[in-house]
């Protein structure tokens, strides 16, 4: 609700890196630390930048149903996140952070879009488990992610260990793929053109979305 105070994001994603840092393994940790870098290295999986007209599409939603892109922008601004899955800590805080504001997004007349590439049943769980009210979109074989320029495949050595710690990829999006998107939010106009964008190869740092409604605020 408008005027209420919550954490902020970024504080939370802190503690679960803060904790992760003192639960795990040092190697793993190492694991994770590495493959951020040589993909921030890699100059690949950059995403799109503000002033790029966003790439349309059409996905299904937890509940089965074809929504698209076009169609939301239609109605007013959309805000569209990716996220990994429901698997991962940092994303579910980002959700939930988004679920509560979702009252002040709606009176900016505004949209949020979650897509990850979780099966359709996965994202229905992740949709019951946090009681959302927005759209989860299911980008199986990360498709869309690919027009955003946002996909990348995790790295062999970390297979084992991402099954290890139960999030085995193949299993929640149904491919052996192993690929995800990396994280990102963008905030489209009325005109479908991005005029703000978010994209972070670390995926434990996310955009504040107090800054995503004031930015919606001003459009």
């Amino acid at each position: 609700m408008e005027g209420l105070q919550y954490p902020k994001l970024q504080d939370e994603l802190a503690a679960v890196t803060k904790h992760g840092l003192e639960a795990l393994p040092k190697e793993v940790i190492a694991a994770f630390e590495r493959s951020i870098s040589e993909l921030r290295e890699s100059g690949t999986a950059k995403g799109l930048t503000v002033g790029v007209q966003a790439p349309d599409f059409m996905l299904a939603n937890q509940e089965g149903n074809n929504i698209s892109l076009s169609e939301e922008i239609a109605k007013g601004p959309v805000i569209l996140t990716f996220y990994r899955g429901d698997w991962c800590p940092f994303c579910n805080l980002e959700i939930k952070a988004y679920q509560r504001i979702m009252d002040s997004i709606h009176a900016a007349g505004a949209q949020l879009l979650a897509i990850s590439p979780l099966t359709p049943d996965n994202s229905l769980a992740d949709q019951q488990k946090n009681e959302l009210n927005f759209h989860v979109l299911s980008d199986i074989g990360n498709r869309v992610a690919k027009k955003y320029n946002l996909k990348f495949k995790l790295p062999d050595n970390l297979h084992q260990i991402y099954s290890s710690l139960g999030f085995a990829l193949d299993k929640f999006n149904g491919d052996d793929s192993w690929e995800l998107p990396v994280p990102a939010t963008y905030i489209i106009d009325k005109q479908g053109m991005i005029s703000a964008a978010s994209v972070n190869p670390d995926y434990r740092t996310r955009m504040e979305p107090a800054e995503v409604l004031n930015i919606l605020r001003s459009l």
